[in-house]
């Protein structure tokens, strides 16, 4: 087993790797939409006491893939070699829609298999987190 952690995505939150290669299959921890080297969520907006105010679930989509990538070809993969993800979203009922659309727009060639999720809160103030497996 080999760990694996990305120069160019947000550092993890917790004791645990950007990914972990075994064999020929990656392993992804969960990957949100922060950025590396900030403070700041893409299309979050916090409250004084650090709530969530307001997102924009597009905004969160589109950095969310963008750290995934990171992660894989820091890990000797790439997107299309994504064969499973696993999407946790706040609120499936309001930001599914655009998500999936989204989602449509990054999978037109590879389409790993799916599945979505909705959890009440993730770990930081965030809308959406993936959880992926890739073959290297």
């Amino acid at each position: 087993m080999e760990k694996i952690n990305a120069d160019k995505a947000p550092d993890p939150v917790g004791a645990y790797p950007h990914a972990k290669k075994v064999g020929n299959l990656l392993f992804l921890s969960g990957v949100g939409p922060r950025k590396k080297g900030s403070k700041e969520i893409p299309g979050v907006t916090l409250d004084e006491n650090g709530n969530i105010k307001s997102y924009n679930i597009e905004q969160q989509c589109h950095a969310v893939f963008e750290n995934v990538k990171l992660i894989l070809e820091a890990s000797g993969s790439s997107w299309e070699n994504l064969v499973d993800v696993t999407v946790f979203l706040t609120d499936i009922k309001n930001d599914f829609s655009v998500f999936n659309k989204i989602y449509g727009e990054y999978f037109k060639s590879n389409q790993p298999s799916r599945t979505t999720i909705e959890v009440n809160a993730l770990p930081t103030p965030i809308a959406i987190e993936l959880k992926c497996i890739a073959v290297v």
